[in-house]
């Protein structure tokens, strides 16, 4: 958990951390509100909309998953712009160029911010293609924080290929392509960063846990104050503040690390 102290050590450390990350690369036109994303990891829009009201304005960026999405969760994002909130609509795309064309241009038309795609190129140019004159920014998902070496194994990718390489290898497809940014974790920001050169690409990191919180069922998690020193743009983090007894006091601890690791 962030406290007072690990806020004083942070400062001593984040010189030498920033260094070493490239934290110049991140993108400074971030509003500091924005930058933690809650995932709205719930099973009905009434507890969607029950925490949203506790979290009140601290909070103006939510994600919306699978899981809400079968359950109005459409009418949820609707809502929420309609409340001025941002909306990351994690659909993770991934069919033919066509539908992927038709869908994120549905999606665009709504107004949401965010939108996750799977897929190669030609996936990430139909998104894009779909997506027009809109400001939704497209994003690749490299790796779920919730594989490890052992998942690569069954997936018949390890030994050939490590999890930093699969990482790197979808963020530069994306980043070649001209998509908006990559779904990472924060254990892989600084990698990403460093083959970006100094491009623009948004990281936005899920798998998110303060000291002290249970992983559940993540796997490479990275603290708010590692993901931010690493590079990360955004941070994605759910059960952390939705199982918290105060969620609206938890959400400030989390703004409390990002603010102690962004440069001054």
């Amino acid at each position: 958990m962030w406290t007072q102290a690990n806020q004083k050590d942070a400062g001593s450390m984040k010189a030498s951390a920033l260094a070493v990350a490239g934290l110049e690369h991140h993108a400074n036109d971030i509003e500091f509100r924005d930058r933690l994303i809650v995932a709205l990891d719930v099973p009905n829009k009434e507890s969607a909309f029950e925490l949203v009201n506790k979290l009140g304005d601290t909070v103006r960026f939510y994600k919306i998953g699978l899981q809400l999405q079968f359950a109005g969760g459409l009418q949820v994002a609707s809502e929420l712009i309609a409340r001025g909130k941002k909306v990351f609509l994690d659909s993770k795309i991934n069919d033919i160029d066509e539908t992927v064309r038709g869908a994120v241009a549905n999606v665009a038309e709504m107004g949401v911010d965010f939108v996750t795609v799977h897929g190669n190129g030609s996936y990430i140019r139909a998104a894009l293609e779909g997506r027009g004159s809109h400001p939704l920014k497209i994003l690749i998902v490299t790796l779920l924080t919730s594989l490890d070496t052992h998942d690569l194994k069954d997936l018949g990718i390890a030994p050939t290929h490590s999890i930093s390489d699969v990482v790197l290898m979808r963020a530069k497809n994306a980043l070649d392509h001209g998509c908006d940014g990559v779904i990472a974790s924060g254990k892989e920001a600084a990698a990403i960063r460093k083959m970006a050169g100094g491009r623009p690409l948004l990281i936005v990191a899920p798998g998110i846990r303060s000291k002290g919180i249970p992983h559940h069922d993540q796997k490479r998690v990275a603290s708010p104050y590692e993901a931010i020193s690493a590079g990360a743009d955004y941070l994605v983090i759910g059960r952390q503040i939705i199982d918290s007894d105060d969620p609206k006091r938890m959400a400030e601890m989390v703004f409390a690390e990002i603010e102690a690791a962004l440069p001054r």
